[in-house]
């Protein structure tokens, strides 16, 4: 059985990787919240999970996730994963929503604020009552403080909603799935900007990259990201397959945890290796550094997901520990 990327899966990616590379540079990371939106749009990134009558291509979520990958590496600012992965499907007769004139936010289960709400026409928020379509126009925004500039936190008030059709479980584990593609691709960049860095770096007449100490934290990382991706595709897989809420819930929590645990050691090592520069205003690692720490709270903690893969593991019963 062969487990690997179809060609066109992987032309995919590279295809956004492109675009991303010719739009998304650093420099528009520091200007602008949604660059290369319109490019994307083009490509027909939005239309990509639509199904065909609603002029998408009708794609699962594994077909996408090195696309995702992709705008994880450029670190790319705004709602394009809500909008074409988590609530696209939702709303697969929207007009505008492939063509990416409709941007749509999503306020996961058991989480408090909206990424990116003031972007977004539409807005899906999930709460006890179910899943609600909330008018970007008709809500209020109050804006939270938050890690990561590049994905401003907003709580929300409507006294206007629409009910909408599906499950919040399956909402969360789309987003979760879409996240953690997002921070593998996190990950990849800051373990390759590290090892740059490390190369040229030098400290006792030496590169540091030359270092044990260094070398081994390099390794951790190399070896966390490459454990976690193949746990986001399985998850892919398992959603697109439609294997039930337990088992793609259960997927979706071990690759979001995995992604999120790789990404935030790969931010770690890299302020280790990079000193206190990391921090700096001029140094464009801070984007990175914060989207692989927002983004690891995004659909649930690490924590959160480590609870319900032991959950759906062991049937709810706390396992037997030995001295």
């Amino acid at each position: 059985m062969n487990f690997g990327f179809t060609d066109e899966q992987l032309a995919l990616g590279a295809t956004v990787r492109d675009v991303l590379r010719a739009h998304c540079p650093p420099a528009a990371l520091r200007s602008e919240r949604r660059p290369a939106w319109e490019q994307l749009a083009e490509l027909g990134f939005f239309g990509l999970m639509l199904p065909p009558e609603a002029d998408g291509l009708g794609l699962g979520l594994a077909d996408v996730l090195p696309a995702l990958e992709e705008t994880g590496r450029a670190c790319l600012p705004g709602p394009f994963a809500d909008t074409a992965v988590v609530a696209g499907p939702l709303l697969a007769g929207f007009p505008g929503l492939a063509s990416g004139e409709v941007r749509v936010a999503v306020l996961a289960p058991g989480q408090a604020y909206v990424a990116d709400a003031d972007l977004a026409d539409l807005l899906v928020l999930a709460g006890p009552q179910g899943l609600r379509l909330v008018r970007g126009k008709s809500a209020r925004l109050v804006r939270r403080d938050g890690v990561d500039p590049g994905r401003p936190l907003f709580g929300v008030e409507a006294e206007e909603s629409e009910a909408l059709d599906g499950s919040a479980e399956h909402l969360l584990a789309r987003g979760a799935v879409a996240t953690a593609a997002q921070l593998v691709g996190v990950a990849r960049q800051l373990l390759d900007v590290s090892v740059r860095h490390a190369r040229v770096r030098t400290q006792f007449g030496a590169a540091i990259g030359s270092f044990q100490a260094v070398k081994h934290q390099l390794a951790d990382v190399a070896v966390a990201v490459e454990f976690a991706a193949p746990l986001v595709w399985r998850a892919g897989l398992s959603l697109d397959k439609g294997g039930g809420v337990p088992a793609s819930g259960r997927d979706a929590s071990a690759a979001k945890a995995a992604a999120g645990e790789a990404a935030t050691l790969a931010a770690r090592v890299a302020l280790q290796v990079h000193g206190a520069i990391g921090y700096t205003e001029e140094l464009d690692l801070r984007f990175w550094l914060a989207r692989a720490w927002s983004l690891s709270a995004a659909y649930g903690t690490t924590a959160f997901h480590r609870e319900r893969l032991r959950t759906a593991i062991t049937g709810g019963e706390h396992p037997r520990r030995y001295p």
